[in-house]
């Protein structure tokens, strides 16, 4: 039986950067954060860490200052999506020499795959890397949505681990449960999903908001792995409005916005990607006050 990579709130982490590159010493405190307030895992490079901006070295080079610094105190995921399948491949072996536990690969975007197409994508990678693979569905950025029958497909393979599922459709999240083995696991892929996901079988969330209040997801993805739903859903009305503050614009702007405000990182973003209007700026602010993180 396959066993989680992890179970509870892994942090999809922001990547720092100096206007020269990846702030690896703001990087480090930033994983301290984490690693000092109970997050389950670090997840790297992925939509969060703003991967699709960096370059091959700096995501190899960020990959590794995660392996190093957590030093196999939580487990460290990274992203190794891509369009391509060959460079999904490229991304992921040498990922998984850099050390990491496992890896989060969104469906290829812009190409809008197949359903049979993302069944060949999927298993052409996870039979090159040794490492267990998680897909990451989220068709709001990718323009391609997971079926239930697909992840069930996908399940048979001994390396393919689960799903983060991001489409916000509870449905396909009960479906997939129910045809798919115990041993394929689901993730959330939304903040505001957790609690909901966890209760139809999910094992955790790999969440944006950990990044600012990784005490507080970790506690409420451990009392939904309890069966206390009562509490995880309690935690999960208390954080409503932070989730929603995090996403009044493009992930990771806002995230990033308040990370800088409590003195985490710059607020330097790489194009296409900016900095925060001035109104919604204003509005996190007051967000972030309300919530004792400023």
């Amino acid at each position: 039986m396959k066993q989680p990579i992890f179970t509870g709130s892994g942090t999809a982490v922001v990547t720092p950067f100096t206007s020269d590159g990846v702030d690896y010493p703001a990087f480090k405190k930033l994983l301290d954060f984490q690693l000092e307030n109970g997050t389950d895992a670090i997840i790297v490079c992925g939509t969060t860490g703003e991967a699709a901006t960096m370059s091959y070295i700096e995501r190899m080079r960020t990959i590794e200052a995660a392996v190093r610094h957590t030093d196999g105190r939580v487990p460290v995921i990274a992203g190794t999506g891509s369009n391509s399948t060959g460079n999904a491949v490229t991304l992921s072996r040498d990922a998984a020499q850099a050390g990491v536990d496992g890896l989060l690969v969104v469906t290829p975007f812009y190409n809008k795959a197949t359903q049979e197409g993302l069944v060949r994508h999927y298993t052409t990678i996870a039979d090159q890397v040794e490492k267990p693979l998680i897909v990451y569905n989220v068709p709001s950025r990718t323009g391609v949505k997971c079926t239930a029958e697909t992840y069930a497909r996908l399940a048979e393979h001994p390396g393919i681990l689960g799903v983060k599922e991001a489409s916000g459709d509870l449905a396909l999240v009960q479906k997939t449960r129910e045809l798919c083995p115990e041993d394929f696991y689901i993730w959330s892929g939304n903040d505001d999903e957790t609690a909901s996901i966890m209760l139809l079988g999910g094992k955790g969330v790999i969440s944006v908001a950990a990044n600012v209040v990784p005490r507080e997801m970790h506690e409420l993805a451990a009392a939904c792995l309890k069966g206390d739903f009562v509490r995880g859903g309690a935690m999960q009305r208390k954080l409503r409005k932070l989730c929603e503050a995090l996403f009044w614009e493009v992930n990771p702007i806002p995230v990033k916005t308040a990370l800088s405000r409590m003195g985490y990182c710059q607020e330097i973003f790489r194009l296409p990607l900016c900095e925060m209007g001035t109104e919604n700026r204003r509005r996190l602010e007051k967000v972030l006050e309300a919530y004792g993180l400023i």
